[in-house]
């Protein structure tokens, strides 16, 4: 039997990872097709994420989530405001997406942020593609800032093994995510000024690794109507975003929790 499950980011919330997070899309493997062109699932949700990136205080967002499709072309899910389906068959999907996340930072988040700027969240264009191969998916995304805060770019790179136990589908598996010099300079870079300012060592930075992660995602199956979700990204930052004065703690977090109606 294949099994498939549709990528979403979703680091929803923050990496970019938002990531990086499995789609709410997953609720439907297996499902017979309905005869209408349209797929819509909305619910209530729960966003858990770091005040801002490094932080070692989380902070929980109830948030609507929806998983909304057209013939598998054009889509609306979880961060994904809006995307489309380039090229997409059976095992695949390339496209592109207006993605949006909560990473952030505010002087107000932490005393220890006094005297650096702000980072203010925007949305991203986000460039995908995935592959699935039986019970294994291969999934690749870019996060670009199209809202002028600073946050650069940053790639992901994912693989999922998927299983179903019962009315359960289960995902998991490892990931990383690369971020340039903008995005590292922007969240974990300190310039002499602002080292003048905070009081925090000054802190160079470049491109590199920003982490390394790994993925849990479970959906339950209530009825033919409802359903369950639960997705967690596990990461441990790297590089730059690990040897910042800004990081007070190298374990990212990052997970959503939802219950979906589908139409």
């Amino acid at each position: 039997m294949k099994l498939y499950i549709a990528i979403i980011f979703r680091r929803c919330i923050p990496l970019v990872a938002a990531s990086a997070c499995l789609a709410t899309g997953a609720a439907h493997a297996g499902e017979p097709t309905a005869d209408s062109d349209w797929k819509i699932s909305i619910g209530p949700g729960l966003y858990v994420f770091p005040k801002f990136p490094g932080s070692s205080q989380l902070q929980v967002l109830p948030f609507p989530v929806q998983d909304i499709s057209w013939k598998d072309r054009v889509f609306s899910q979880g961060p994904d405001v809006l995307g489309v389906n380039v090229l997409r068959g059976e095992d695949y999907h390339v496209g592109m997406s207006v993605s949006f996340d909560f990473q952030s930072r505010s002087a107000s988040d932490d005393s220890r942020l006094k005297g650096l700027p702000d980072v203010h969240y925007g949305p991203k264009l986000r460039l995908f593609a995935d592959y699935t191969w039986w019970a294994f998916t291969g999934a690749a995304a870019v996060y670009q800032d199209i809202a002028g805060t600073g946050q650069g770019l940053t790639a992901m790179a994912d693989m999922f093994v998927s299983a179903p136990i019962g009315n359960m589908l289960i995902s998991v598996g490892p990931g990383l995510t690369w971020a340039n010099a903008t995005y590292t300079r922007t969240l974990f870079g300190i310039s002499p000024q602002e080292s003048a300012t905070s009081g925090l060592s000054h802190y160079d930075t470049a491109s590199g690794l920003r982490d390394v992660h790994f993925n849990v995602n479970a959906n339950y199956k209530i009825s033919q109507h409802w359903s369950a979700n639960v997705s967690a990204v596990v990461g441990r930052l790297e590089r730059y975003a690990a040897g910042s004065p800004i990081t007070e703690r190298r374990l990212d977090l990052n997970g959503v929790a939802s219950v979906l109606y589908r139409f």
